[in-house]
């Protein structure tokens, strides 16, 4: 199942830029410029919950989803040192996950395709039959598991694991199910080498659970068990939070990319840059007068 969207050259990024329009989150002057970087392997670059429409002038919670996500790819495609990785984790449709809404993201997305492999993850407001025959031929396979989006990717100081949290397109709470998690134990018990960090969108949800992750109690008992899980990265509550789990397991909750639901809270984009012991989550704001704006988060990984 796709998850994964390789790295394309200059000549297939400027071949589908010329069909499809693909790079009209950049102009053409800067197209050239996004090549023949070198790239940060230590650094992941996350977007979560942009909400793209397939008209580009929609607007929700007095925020134009197109422009925001724009903007945001913008200013990583200025950055003189690209990521190693960019994660866009779930919620990545408007409302219902139709074809014309992934069509919209793809064109605004397709800039990142040039710097880093990019990986897409899906949310509630997604669905994953519309994902799959928006990006048929150029993705991943991952038939581990059943009709899920699942994957993993490697870095010098942790791998990475990205669940399908997925349930019902416009039903909020999420679910990893069995299978998923039985997936989940299988990876971690062969990549135990490094330090291992899950990537889910709906949020861990303690207690009753409305919105969040419908089986957060087994995801956690099961991560809690494994000594090299270091932290659980998700979106979904449009918040930026960083909080420790009771097992030491470091909890990411990623802003939007689109709207807040508060409006005093920051939209924008992460940038995590891994050490041995731990890693940096850097907020980066769409509106750069934001207080939080460039507020880090140095957490230390839990002992093994």
């Amino acid at each position: 199942m796709p998850v994964t969207l390789p790295q394309l050259s200059r000549r297939d990024f400027l071949k589908r830029a010329a069909l499809a329009g693909a790079a009209a989150a950049l102009s053409p002057s800067s197209h050239a410029a996004l090549f023949g970087k070198a790239r940060d392997v230590h650094t992941v670059a996350f977007f979560s919950d942009a909400h793209i429409a397939a008209d580009t002038a929609a607007t929700h919670l007095n925020c134009n989803m197109a422009a925001q996500l724009t903007a945001a790819v913008n200013e990583l495609a200025a950055r003189p040192l690209p990521p190693g990785n960019i994660v866009v984790n779930g919620d990545l449709a408007f409302e219902k996950g139709l074809p014309e809404d992934y069509a919209t993201f793809g064109k605004i997305i397709a800039p990142l395709r040039a710097l880093a492999p990019l990986h897409l993850t899906l949310g509630n407001h997604d669905s994953r039959e519309k994902f799959w025959a928006a990006f048929p031929h150029d993705t991943l396979q991952q038939k581990a598991v059943p009709l899920r989006n699942v994957g993993m990717f490697g870095a010098d100081h942790a791998n990475w694991f990205l669940l399908d949290s997925l349930l019902l397109t416009a039903s909020a709470p999420g679910e990893l199910g069995a299978e998923q998690l039985k997936w989940l134990e299988h990876e971690l018990n062969f990549h135990f080498h490094r330090p291992a960090i899950v990537v889910v969108h709906h949020n861990p949800q303690f207690g009753a659970v409305t919105t969040g992750l419908r089986d957060t109690t087994a995801l956690m008992e099961l991560l809690a068990r494994k000594a090299h899980v270091k932290a659980v990265v998700f979106g979904h509550t449009h918040d930026w939070r960083v909080t420790q789990h009771e097992s030491g397991i470091q909890l990411v909750n990623l802003p939007p990319t689109a709207y807040p639901f508060h409006i005093k809270r920051p939209c924008g984009w992460v940038r995590c840059t891994l050490a041995k012991d731990g890693a940096e989550f850097e907020l980066r704001c769409l509106d750069v007068n934001h207080p939080q704006h460039g507020e880090k988060q140095v957490l230390k990984w839990r002992k093994d």
